[in-house]
């Protein structure tokens, strides 16, 4: 039987393909439609949780969670409450292995410290992008191509209707590193 993996607040699909892709039957879930073909669920993540997963890969959405934003804290009290508390909903899951990725957060002065730190230059894209990962039940992810270069497209990006969406997407090296090295704590 394969093993499930939900890969929570995902539309590229790309993270839930890499899981695929190592023998794992995998599911991506957002509010919006997915950007490619694979089993996705288009709703509440609430909605599948308790659905009996043996894996969740985690990305809450980081508006009102990174420092990054942190001049408009003063702001949205309220909303950071409420984006922690979701942060706290996905790691109290019944599900035995998780990982929540997040850029420097909040999550790591009001939740706990983040166990590993990555950036996709470790893993063959020269950009930088600092990741943090709260992990259970799961080892550090390992570099698979530390590549030269450093650039900050991502922080440079000009202003659009879906910079938003390009500047979220898990970079393709990353995916494959936690398809190819977590997959196989579920066989």
């Amino acid at each position: 039987m394969k093993k499930r993996v939900l890969v929570a607040c995902e539309y590229s699909g790309r993270v839930r393909d890499a899981f695929t892709d190592n023998g794992c039957f995998a599911v991506s879930c957002d509010l919006l439609p997915t950007e490619s073909t694979g089993y996705h669920y288009q709703g509440n993540v609430t909605d599948i949780l308790n659905d009996g997963w043996d894996l969740m890969i985690a990305h809450p959405p980081c508006t009102h969670l990174a420092v990054s934003g942190a001049r408009w804290f003063k702001d949205k009290q309220y909303e950071q409450q409420e984006a922690l508390d979701f942060v706290r909903l996905l790691m109290d899951a019944p599900i035995k292995a998780w990982c929540i990725e997040n850029p420097v957060s909040i999550i790591s002065s009001k939740i706990r410290k983040p166990d590993q730190i990555i950036q996709p230059w470790q893993f063959g894209h020269g950009e930088t992008k600092k990741t943090c990962l709260w992990l259970n039940n799961l080892n550090p992810l390992q570099h698979t191509s530390v590549v030269d270069g450093r650039d900050n497209n991502i922080h440079r990006m000009p202003p659009s209707a879906d910079r938003w969406k390009k500047r979220s997407t898990t970079f393709q090296g990353i995916a494959d590193a936690m398809g190819e090295q977590w997959a196989y704590i579920l066989k």
